[in-house]
Formats: structure tokens, sequence, C-alpha cells
């Protein structure tokens, strides 16, 4: 089939990768405009526009899928279907209907779980134990399009939303190719989703991702994991934000909030056991462990973080 794939970050690279190494012929890729990055907020191309250009495939950055000289753009390239990862911009209907096949995306959970903008992180945050990627056309509903495979992935007791997410990736990538193919030969077709079970994950915020040490300990670690990289979680000392790497569970009780100062290790209370604060990163400071930060603020045990 002649595919356009459409893509915007760096998780999206495999699959485009996956579909470059495929018997279908992607004849162009779709991704968001280049965008300000560094500390210079220089106008910077995606992840995916940069592995394009090394692909020699043309790529198309609209400021919105409806403009109209996008859309005759797309017509132009005469595409059987559009495959599509975490491209970042909602589809209108008439851009729907371009491709024979229209578009499938690659979406990371296994709906009708978690539909929306961060269902890795929601998976995480909810402590499910398994969680997975699904392909689907898409609709005018949000991630609500009949479906066509899907893979399971078991969700570590340490993972990140990045170690995650790169591994779904990775694995995703291959199942997207499975369908290309599935609906190229006419072998494959789309199911309905279910009624029930339909749970949403919409983008995390960075308020979300301010920890609140009267918690759980259990629910605090898969907080601040759900939260790395991004947004971060954190807490505060002092009136400042200070940002928080993955924490490690303990049994010992501490009041919420306190911390306990060791030479090689800083533990903090919450609702039930404290837990042991991994990297930290201060404000106006580098990423260090947290016995280092502590080390540095000559902090003793008794002080207390979120006040």
């Amino acid at each position: 089939m002649r595919v356009v794939f459409a893509g915007t970050p760096e998780v999206a690279v495999p699959a485009l990768d996956a579909i470059a190494d495929s018997a279908h012929d992607l004849v162009g890729v779709v991704t968001r405009p280049d965008a300000p990055a560094g500390r210079g907020r220089r106008l910077t191309p995606s992840p995916v526009a940069r592995r394009a250009e090394e692909l020699g495939v043309p790529v198309l950055k609209p400021e919105h899928p409806r403009d109209p000289e996008f859309q005759a753009a797309l017509r132009a390239l005469e595409p059987d279907c559009c495959p599509v990862v975490a491209y970042g911009a909602l589809l209108p209907q008439s851009a729907l209907e371009i491709p024979t096949h229209g578009w499938v995306n690659l979406h990371f959970s296994v709906l009708p779980s978690w539909r929306g903008a961060a269902p890795v992180q929601h998976a995480i945050w909810a402590g499910d134990e398994v969680t997975g990627a699904t392909t689907f056309r898409i609709v005018k509903e949000l991630d609500a399009g009949p479906t066509f495979g899907v893979m399971t992935e078991r969700i570590r007791p340490t993972d990140t939303a990045g170690d995650l997410l790169e591994r779904l990736a990775e694995g995703g990538a291959g199942l997207l190719v499975v369908t290309l193919d599935g609906i190229g030969d006419g072998s494959l077709e789309a199911r309905p989703q279910q009624a029930e079970g339909v749970t949403f994950a919409p983008k995390v915020q960075v308020d979300d991702a301010h920890v609140d040490w009267t918690q759980p300990a259990v629910a605090i670690d898969r907080q601040v994991r759900a939260c790395t990289p991004a947004p971060g979680a954190w807490t505060t000392y002092d009136g400042e934000r200070v940002k928080l790497g993955p924490v490690t569970l303990t049994d010992l009780p501490v009041p919420a909030g306190r911390l306990e100062v060791g030479k090689s290790d800083v533990l903090v209370g919450t609702g039930t056991h404290a837990v042991r604060l991994g990297e930290v990163k201060g404000f106006g400071k580098r990423q260090m462990p947290a016995a280092d930060w502590a080390r540095g603020l000559r902090l003793e045990s008794g002080a207390v973080l979120g006040t």
C-alpha cells in the first residue's frame, strides 16, 4: 500500500522506521511544525521530521490538518492508508476521508481502557499490572474507533512512564506494520470496541505531579514513576520547588513529609511508611542523589517537605 505516516515525538520514530523497512510504499510523512527548543529557543524540527528527512521522504508540516493546502498536498500523494503514532493534532473529517483505508492509529493502551493523551502515565498511576498497545481506525470520537490488533505488556514494579513507553513504542511498531499488512491484503477487519470498561487518560499537568506526602507510600511511588520523565513529580522545601526522581518503598514509620537524613540516603515520611528518595533536582541546580542534595543544604533529620 501507499502510506503516509503521521507522528511527531521520539516515541513515534520506531514505527516510522518499521514502516520504512516494510513492503509498504512510504510516500510521505506528516508532522507538527518546527517548534522552539533548547536554551536559545530556536525553531527545531520534530524527531519524526528529522528521521523522515534522513530517509529522504517528503515531509508535510501543516499548522492544522484542516488547512486546504495541506489536504490538497496529502490528496496528491494518493495514500491508501495513513498510519499514526502520537501526531498531536485533531484530524477533521475532511482529512480522515482522504486515504482509501482511513487513518490507523497506534495507541499505547489496551482499548477501551485509557483513551486520551496520557495512557501510559495513567496505567502506572492506577497500579495496572498489564497494559499494551492497540491499532484502530480513527473516528471523530476520541480513541473510540474500531480496532484491528492488540499487544500486551507487563508493567514492572520499577517502570517509569519513560521506560514503559519505550518498550511499547518498539513492540507497537511491529503491531502497526502487521496491521497495515492485514488491511492491504484484506485479511484483517476492524472490530467495534467494547462499550464496557472505558476509561480516560487526559494529559498530566504540572500541578497533577505535586506530591502530597499524606498519601500512602504506594500511591506516591506510582505517582512519581508515572510523572517520570514528564512533567516530573515535585515537592517544595523552604518555598522552592524540588523535582523528584523515582523513590524506593520502605517499611519504616516516619511522619508524613518529615525527612530522615543519613550519610548515604534520605527518607521522607508518607501517610503510611517512609520512602527513600532517589535523584532530586533543586531549583536552579543539577539533578543529583538525594544525599548530596541534603548535604548541600545542610539538612538534618526533622526537616519537612511540602511546607
